[in-house]
């Protein structure tokens, strides 16, 4: 749960005109569609950002219900940095993940960290996913659901187990009393045909992709409805397809506890900094002696054991994050300070409305994309389970999903989303990915016909892409120059080598902020 990047800045413009919605290709999802009678008109305004400057701005009125041509309007906001070469090839959508990450910054990251000549060649189009920042309604079930201090994520009693179980509850119970109306229509097929409605919008017969995280699966799921509508296709940390969003969530547990053990590692290989031990497995006790410090008596009253999992999970998605976390452990150990665990507290892990609104949508997507135990003897079961082995993750991230045991909206069937009928497309995987494990990026390549797939060999990071591995980013602007992709005689189609871990911040090695870190603030929420 990283804290949310500054949104673009300026309101998104509104739409001239009306719209009705958009053809549907496939019958697989939550409705089919009916024709369109009308194609709307974007009305793009300057939005641009110190960063960003070139960014411009729109909105879409889209139906809430897509079978349904007279139901309620909502409003998706759209952001663009437009094509500059006399070749054109297209818009690229761009999405961060989540579900319920914010697109609109991250048009504006792709355009300028694709070589010039490259993205020139592309209208780069953000979006905000229905419900989610800019995009109207903009959901936010339960204001200050994770505000400090939280029970202890480890039902170690029952009384914690109660505690956290009335949490998860209220937050499912809030959500259906304030959105009963727009939870039915919050699921990933129904963005997939605002994506159809984006693509209608812009004039364009056919969409370029670009996806990390469960903007893998999105863009998947697009390919599945409306195969014949994609042109080029990139899939970057890709969710397993098998596992939604229950199993692949019990993945992920086992996933981050081995990302934590290897930041650990990290930490006594670097004993000269830190001075936590040579030793990785007492570094571990070490920790684990911290948190049981923190579950007794919080740091400043703001961070406990679970604000402490908070801060450190999100080393398990970057590892440029791993010298601030390593500071901090030690600053706590050492000097019994807690300043800097609390700065990271705030940094990585405090969740500010942007957040609070990333969350509800995580819960109203996942929790109505596919079932779900209902019996919570089961989630009881299977994670402490989890936790035996992988004790790390495995709670906190049982409770930050638990309301989807008391959702209060049916769920639909997962989408299959096997294809043969698409053009190449280019897989990006690394082989310790915590987020989205390596084997969803096999799976996915086996269920895409012609896919290729490119593996950064050692890499941990979740979205590896345009994060400064020159090896993959090649692969990546060959593809969108002339679409071609690489192809292997075995399940890997092309290998590069991971980046090397960070150095301490003592060293000279680390000089600022790096393209790694402004990507990963822009990812969207464990998924």
């Amino acid at each position: 749960m990283k804290k949310r990047a500054a949104a673009l800045c300026g309101a998104a413009a509104v739409l001239a005109g009306m719209i009705t919605s958009v053809p549907a290709d496939a019958s697989a999802g939550s409705a089919t569609a009916p024709r369109t009678t009308q194609t709307p008109k974007l009305s793009w305004k300057k939005c641009g950002t110190s960063n960003y400057p070139t960014l411009q701005c729109a909105s879409l009125k889209v139906p809430l219900d897509h079978a349904n041509p007279y139901s309620e309007r909502i409003s998706i906001a759209l952001s663009r940095v437009p094509h500059t070469a006399k070749k054109y090839q297209g818009p690229l959508l761009v999405n961060p993940g989540g579900p319920g990450g914010s697109g609109l910054t991250l048009a504006g990251f792709v355009a300028s960290s694709l070589p010039k000549a490259v993205a020139a060649q592309y209208d780069v189009i953000g979006f905000d996913p229905r419900g989610v920042g800019r995009s109207k309604p903009s959901l936010d079930c339960k204001p200050g659901h994770f505000k400090p201090v939280r029970p202890d994520s480890v039902p170690s009693t029952r009384a914690i187990e109660k505690a956290n179980l009335a949490r998860a509850k209220a937050f499912a119970k809030a959500c259906g009393t304030k959105y009963a109306d727009l939870l039915p229509y919050l699921d990933t097929g129904s963005a997939v045909r605002d994506m159809d409605a984006i693509r209608a919008a812009l004039g364009a017969k056919r969409i370029n992709y670009f996806g990390y995280s469960y903007g893998t699966y999105l863009g998947a799921v697009y390919a599945k409805f409306f195969p014949n509508r994609v042109r080029r296709l990139v899939l970057d940390s890709i969710v397993d397809p098998t596992g939604v969003w229950y199993d692949d969530n019990i993945s992920q547990d086992y996933a981050f506890n081995d990302r934590h053990l290897a930041f650990l590692a990290w930490v006594a290989k670097n004993d000269a900094a830190y001075k936590l031990g040579t030793d990785p497995a007492k570094v571990e006790a070490k920790w684990y002696a911290m948190r049981a410090a923190l579950a007794e008596n919080p740091a400043q009253k703001k961070v406990g054991a679970s604000e402490l999992e908070d801060t450190f999970i999100p080393g398990g998605y970057y590892n440029g994050y791993w010298p601030y976390l390593a500071q901090a452990f030690a600053s706590y150990v050492n000097s019994k300070d807690s300043d800097p665990l609390v700065e990271a507290y705030d940094n990585f892990a405090a969740v500010d409305a942007a957040g609070d609104n990333g969350y509800s949508i995580y819960t109203s997507v996942q929790c109505r994309d596919a079932s779900w135990p209902r019996d919570w003897r089961q989630w009881r079961e299977d994670n402490w389970a989890v936790y035996d082995k992988a004790p790390f993750m495995a709670w906190n991230n049982a409770w930050y999903n638990a309301p989807c045991a008391f959702w209060p909206t049916d769920s639909l069937r997962p989408v299959d989303i096997s294809n043969r009928h698409l053009p190449p497309t280019l897989l990006f995987q690394a082989t310790n990915d915590a987020a989205t494990p390596y084997e969803g990026g096999v799976t996915v390549h086996h269920e895409l016909r012609g896919s290729s797939l490119v593996v950064e060999q050692g890499g941990g990071n979740h979205g590896i892409t345009l994060s400064g591995n020159t090896c993959l980013d090649k692969y990546l602007a060959t593809y969108l120059t002339n679409g071609e992709v690489p192809h292997g005689d075995g399940e890997v189609d092309a290998v590069c080598e991971a980046l090397p871990d960070p150095k301490p911040l003592s060293t000279k090695a680390v000089t600022g902020p790096s393209r790694g870190s402004a990507l990963h603030g822009l990812l969207g929420y464990r998924g």
